[in-house]
This record gives C-alpha cells, structure tokens and sequence, in this order.
C-alpha cells in the first residue's frame, strides 16, 4: 500500500499524504516514501516545482507514536525540502499538529483553509520540537513560538500567518494558490534553483550548526520515563499523571 500518492498538472507535481486511518502521522514508512517521491521529482525536469498535501481531515498529526522515523531520518527529509532545487509549496485543508509543523516550516511557501487549526503538541507528551525547530526557529516569530511551543495550545490559521508558519490563508486553499502556482509556471528553472537557495541560506546553516545536537535530544526525550507515560496517556485517550 502507497502512502503518498502522486499526481501531475502542467509541471506542478503533487504529493498527497494519504495515511488517513493514523492521521498521516509521520511513520518510518510514510517519511521514506515521501524521501524517495521528492528524489524522483528532483530529478524530473519535467517538475517544476512541487505541492505536498493531503488526505482526510488532517495534514499530519506529528510522529506516529507506535512506529516512529528515527530522529535522523525526520532530519534528513526537512532537510530534503529545504534543499531541494525547486520549490516545495503546502496545500492544508486540515489539522496540523507537532511533527507536522516542521513539514509547513521545510517548505518554500505554505497555504492553509481558514478551517485549519495547529498546535505544537509536543510538550503535553513529555518531549520537545526538537528536530522540527531547524527549520521552524528561522522562520517563524520567536515570541509566537515561545508561547505555542510551551502551552501546547491550538492556534487558527490566521494567526499561523501573523507569524510566519504560513504564507497565506483563505477560505479556498485553491484558490490562494492559483496566482502562486501560475508565477512558478511562469519562472525559468534555472532562476527558481539560485532564488531559493538564496532564501534558504539561513536555515541550511541552522541545520549544520544544530541538526546533530537536536537529534540526540530528541532521542533521549523519546527514550525518558516522562515521555513513555506521555505516549501511553495519549495512546489510552486520558490524561498523563503530571496534569494539575
């Protein structure tokens, strides 16, 4: 069975998530399918440039806590993203949540429904956003963060622009995106490769400084007695032991 599933309009590529029954949460399977469709789409130069989006009601909803990717491989495909030499666009008409945040923050440009909500949920599990804030603390307002980081509390898709997780909302995701997408069919390929690599310039530099040290913390987050009674609260729908 696929997880990602794969369509193409006039050099658009779109790469769906399309693990609905878990939310598309970020399994070990899921992120190296979708490694191995943005490897495909590099090397098309057919592609100009690519939409990930999604099926079901949510985008994604962080790691899939019964068979999560290794912390370096999470880091490698939101560096795949940032690197790779065409543009990554998100196209969210759901929930987004934890892991899922780092794909948004990867991307070049991002677009949700005015009915898309997002919450860092990292912290009501006993972790942190570790590997997702490579991409994330370059990008986004840092006192936004601090707050969202901290509470775990959903926020709404206007708000998510106000601080820079996303480029633009409306009520019609499509229709946001139709003056975007016609702007990448009208760029030369050689200009859309150099402009983005100017953009990401920054973020690349936050991935070599940080990458090793926030993926060693994220496994000793994962691998601690905090986090174990975290995913099992989760997993058995109530709530951990350490809520007042």
């Amino acid at each position: 069975m696929t997880l990602i599933g794969r369509t193409r309009a006039r050099g658009i590529e779109t790469l769906s998530l399309d693990s609905p029954a878990n939310r598309n949460a970020l399994s070990a399977a899921l992120v190296g399918e979708l490694a191995d469709a943005l490897t495909d789409c590099a090397k098309d130069t057919d592609v100009r440039a690519i939409v990930l989006t999604h099926t079901g009601n949510t985008f994604c909803a962080g790691a899939d806590l019964r068979d999560p990717p290794a912390p370096d491989a999470l880091v490698r495909l939101l560096r795949q993203i940032v690197e790779l030499r065409k543009p990554v666009l998100a196209r969210v008409t759901g929930h987004v949540r934890a892991g899922g945040l780092g794909l948004l923050a990867a991307c070049d440009i991002a677009a949700a429904s005015t009915q898309s909500t997002f919450a860092f949920t990292e912290v009501r599990i006993g972790v942190a956003p570790a590997v997702i804030s490579l991409p994330l603390l370059p990008r986004t307002d840092p006192r936004a963060l601090a707050r969202y980081y901290l509470t775990g509390e959903p926020f709404e898709a206007p708000e998510a622009a106000r601080i820079g997780l996303l480029t633009a909302t409306g009520d019609d995701v499509d229709a946001v995106l139709e003056p975007i997408l016609d702007g990448l069919r009208r760029a030369a390929p050689q200009g859309l490769a150099e402009t983005k690599a100017l953009l990401t310039a920054k973020v690349l530099e936050t991935f070599d400084r940080d990458a090793a040290d926030l993926t060693a913390l994220s496994a000793r987050l994962f691998a601690s007695p905090q986090a174990r009674e975290g995913m099992t609260a989760f997993l058995e729908r109530r709530d951990p032991t350490w809520v007042l």
